[in-house]
């Protein structure tokens, strides 16, 4: 009942609305209405009541809350369920833990995380309401060697929806956002499956938004939205990049069709035509990266001018002298 009021104060866009109009339509009380009122603005919606004229929202919280998320989200599969924490260990961890037990496209949200990841294992720096701090469960029919495309969909989904609003990126094949050569956003799939079929892909997204001081250890290779210039809201950039991940993860899955994805990720590369440094293990080997395959596969020239074709989740990238 809370969500519905808020999204009738919403659609009136700060304007006021009475009561009466929100007890006729929700068939509840006005002391019902006040009282649901009052613990919106408990939330941090700040709200004005005026006598014969009703209430209005005067300004919403900067929070990714469940209410927020959902209002005006144009998906139909992904968060359509929503679970919100204001601080976690980490968002991925919990989604592995609940993925069996709720629908595809449950999303979990967190304010913070002080247990953050990337790739291998590596500490995400999450600041309380500073980023974005997502993980998506997926159930796709497809099978398990087919899951790590969906992380070239995360990338694409993320460089489109920024793009949208007004912020060019790049993708440093596979899972890495960069603005200016430096990181911006991470993206880490998770899979569980057995040997023929996938239980569920969990895929993390982190994204700093409105970090300006950076720890000494990451300053100099990590950025922010708001450090590059961008004065943009949390949410905006949230639902734009769900509304994307959406239809290119909807097309992946229904139509087997790849190609945007990968024409995206050409086009908004930060690698291709490039030297860098591919790390396996202890191997570090100096390579030249010149397209990325139709399987979402960067292929590369080798020492010995050789072609090879590099499978994402195999190795890290690194640039020849700075992080790209």
């Amino acid at each position: 009942m809370r969500e519905k009021i808020l999204n009738i104060l919403l659609d009136k866009n700060k304007e006021f609305v009475s009561g009466e109009e929100i007890s006729e339509k929700l068939g509840i009380t006005r002391t019902a209405v006040w009282k649901h009122i009052k613990n919106i603005k408990k939330q941090g919606y700040e709200i004005e009541s005026v006598t014969k004229k009703g209430y209005k929202i005067v300004k919403c919280p900067d929070l990714l809350t469940p209410e927020i998320v959902k209002y005006n989200l144009s998906t139909s599969l992904l968060g359509k369920e929503i679970v919100y924490f204001d601080s976690i260990g980490s968002t991925n961890d919990y989604a592995k833990e609940i993925a069996k037990d709720v629908k595809e496209g449950t999303i979990i949200i967190a304010e913070e995380q002080v247990k953050g990841r990337g790739r291998m294992g590596k500490y995400w720096h999450s600041i309380k309401g500073d980023g974005i701090w997502v993980s998506i469960i997926l159930k796709p029919d497809i099978y398990p060697y087919e899951a790590s495309f969906i992380t070239q969909i995360a990338g694409a989904s993320i460089v489109k929806g920024l793009k949208k609003l007004g912020v060019d990126s790049l993708i440093k094949w596979p899972n890495d956002i960069i603005i200016n050569n430096k990181k911006v956003s991470g993206i880490l799939t998770e899979l569980g499956a057995e040997i023929d079929r996938i239980n569920y892909v969990v895929v993390g997204i982190g994204m700093n938004v409105k970090t300006i001081d950076f720890p000494e250890n990451v300053k100099s290779m990590a950025t922010s939205i708001r450090k590059e210039g961008y004065n943009l809201e949390r949410i905006d950039i949230l639902k734009e990049i769900l509304e994307e991940f959406e239809r290119l993860y909807s097309n992946y899955i229904e139509n087997k069709d790849k190609t945007e994805c990968i024409e995206i990720c050409k086009q908004n590369s930060a690698i291709i035509g490039k030297y860098v440094y591919v790390l396996k293990g202890d191997e570090k080997r100096k390579v030249k990266c010149i397209d990325i395959t139709e399987n979402g596969n960067l292929v590369i020239i080798n020492d010995n001018n050789v072609k090879e074709e590099l499978i994402s989740g195999e190795v890290s990238i690194r640039g020849d002298k700075n992080y790209v």
